[in-house]
């Protein structure tokens, strides 16, 4: 590489890390999310009491909480707390806002920087990487899982780096980051493991091919069958009754293990003819994979490395267990007419590898396979699909564009390092960038509507919040305990089922107080409320206005309307109190 070729890539980085920086910054969201306001409040509880496995915010009595991403909780609040100290108005939210602006911008660049390692290709590269920002769009926010999606993509660096280096600090590397997923957001850190798979699977296989397993076994067995001739010959040798049958018997088997180790030299042959010349999935065998393997036995330990006890190794055992992932809207299987960037980001993938001769590697298949497989079960894991399945769609565009028009990239790359190509990229990325952020730039970081900012004002001046027994709903649950007001349920869903607070009985079974469901059952008047308050002793109720516990409410005497604005009504229930 020449000094001006050295200088125009150089050039071309720079400007493609300022507008992925531009575009993270306006995709972006202003308003907080609900998990947002319970991980301020629980990293201050740990900055200041520690961790002690209990729940402190409900008024549930001695729930069991396991603290599954303790480390961003006091990251978040540590964050939360600089911003107000600061004595700038809502100086905690804008630092918040503006911390997912940056985890969202180094998101950005290291997926740039690992498409550029896997495809050699800077403009693809750099065109991935901001249609995936663009998709993850909706998983942007100021939760852990932002932090997680960065330590997947530096996985996949580290993972391939070593593969293609064979340099052991990449291995240290991904031991490093395993530590910090099981103590970031330990509900995930399981899928650690499984990016290993591919790899690890396609290893195997080769290795199995590698073997030639039928003419292998057909060599043993003329081995073993010219050796029991040979016994035989030997026996009747002795008792002077050699015949020419066996003598044939023995020539025979001689020439076909002779055959057999000419077949096994053609197998071989073919194996590496196909290896080189495959048809449609290329299939390598890199020795260093068995590293991994030793880095996938280390890590598995990793998850001692934590003030969690055994819950990395448990979590997501029992949230899978338990019933909430049917309830929330979130860990809903994937109904694919109703997301359509899913709908067209598959059928491209099947486009390319259908309709066109572009080669797929096995470990990418297995990857791509394996990630949508997870998407249909869980809406949720249609981020991982897009964050590492647009890796493979990298490879597979920069195949096609290798293949048909391999200079045409090199020559945009060059025009967007001249003055014009330079302010056109930018202007663009600024136009489409703006788009997305002028119909938000008046959004308030908590929103009036989705949180009852008002009515948690009018609680703390008007009721004894010590003695109150709150019922509440489930999605503003966690800004009630931002604001210090005991609640009955809140988004971390788990705490609240007997998986998590109750015990196994003989059967297996989990027992404990099953709140989740109860709430459930309540909000969807699939039971009689009354019986659900009276339970629990209730004395207050605070619902939106559009609930259907409400439109009940309003009518039943005994609850007493204390307070209303424009979305949330507050009851005190009198045979309570």
């Amino acid at each position: 590489m020449n000094q001006e070729e050295k200088k125009n890539r150089i050039s071309f980085h720079i400007i493609a890390i300022i507008c992925i920086i531009l575009f993270c910054f306006a995709i972006s969201p202003i308003t907080m999310q609900n998990d947002t306001y319970y991980t301020i409040k629980i990293g201050e509880w740990i900055t200041e009491h520690g961790i002690d496995m209990q729940d402190h915010f409900s008024w549930h009595e001695d729930l069991p909480y396991t603290y599954p991403h303790w480390a961003y909780d006091t990251g978040m609040y540590l964050i939360y707390h600089l911003g107000e100290i600061t004595g700038i108005e809502s100086g905690g939210m804008l630092f918040i806002y503006l911390s997912t602006c940056v985890f969202a911008s180094i998101l950005g660049i290291l997926l740039y920087h690992t498409a550029r390692k896997l495809t050699k290709n800077n403009v693809v590269s750099f065109l991935l990487t901001l249609a995936v920002i663009y998709l993850l769009k909706d998983f942007i926010a100021a939760r852990a899982q932002l932090v997680s999606y960065i330590i997947f993509v530096l996985e996949i660096l580290f993972i391939e780096n070593f593969l293609q280096t064979k340099k052991k600090r990449y291995l240290i590397g991904l031991v490093i980051i395993s530590i910090i997923l099981a103590n970031i957001h330990v509900a995930v850190w399981p899928f650690f493991f499984v990016v290993f798979l591919p790899y690890i699977v396609e290893y195997v296989i080769a290795s199995l091919s590698d073997m030639h397993l039928i003419v292998k076994a057909k060599t043993i067995f003329y081995i073993c069958l010219l050796k029991v001739q040979k016994n035989q010959k030997s026996r009747l040798e002795k008792q002077g009754k050699v015949t020419e049958i066996i003598k044939q018997k023995i020539q025979k088997t001689e020439r076909n293990l002779e055959l057999q180790k000419e077949e096994k030299k053609t197998a071989k042959q073919k194996t590496d003819y196909l290896r080189e010349h495959p048809f449609r999935i290329k299939v390598t065998k890199n020795k260093a994979v068995k590293w991994l393997v030793l880095v996938v036995i280390v890590c598995a330990f990793t998850g001692l490395l934590t003030p969690l006890g055994d819950t990395p190794y448990t979590y997501l055992v029992k949230t899978m267990q338990g019933t909430t992932t049917q309830s929330i809207s979130e860990h809903l299987p994937l109904t694919l007419y109703n997301d359509k960037p899913t709908m067209v980001v598959l059928t491209l993938f099947l486009v390319i590898l259908i309709f066109t001769d572009t080669k797929i590697k096995l470990s990418d298949l297995f990857m791509l396979t394996g990630l949508v497989f997870m998407a249909f079960m869980s809406r949720r894991q249609i981020s991982m699909l897009i964050l590492i399945g647009g890796f493979v769609f990298a490879k597979l565009i920069n195949a096609l564009i290798q293949k048909y028009d391999p200079k045409g990239c090199e020559e945009l790359s060059k025009f967007m390092t001249t003055w014009i190509g330079r302010l056109l990229t930018i202007f663009v990325v600024c136009i489409f960038s703006l788009s997305l952020f002028m119909p938000k730039k008046n959004n308030k970081f908590v929103s009036t509507a989705s949180y009852p900012v008002e009515a948690a004002d009018w609680i703390l001046a008007n009721l004894d919040i010590e003695n109150m027994r709150l019922y509440n709903e489930y999605n503003y649950g966690s800004y009630l305990i931002f604001r210090g007001i005991p609640v009955f349920i809140d988004s971390r869903a788990d705490l609240y089922t007997p998986e998590f607070n109750g015990t196994k009985n003989e059967e297996g079974e989990y027992e404990g107080r099953n709140i989740f469901s109860d709430y459930m059952n309540v909000s969807s008047i699939g039971t009689y409320y009354e019986d659900k308050l009276e339970k629990y002793n209730i004395t207050h109720v605070i619902v939106v206005k559009n609930a259907k516990l409400n439109m009940f409410l309003s009518r039943n005497e005994d609850y007493k309307q204390l307070y209303k604005d424009d979305y949330f009504v507050i009851y005190e229930r009198e045979t309570a109190i």
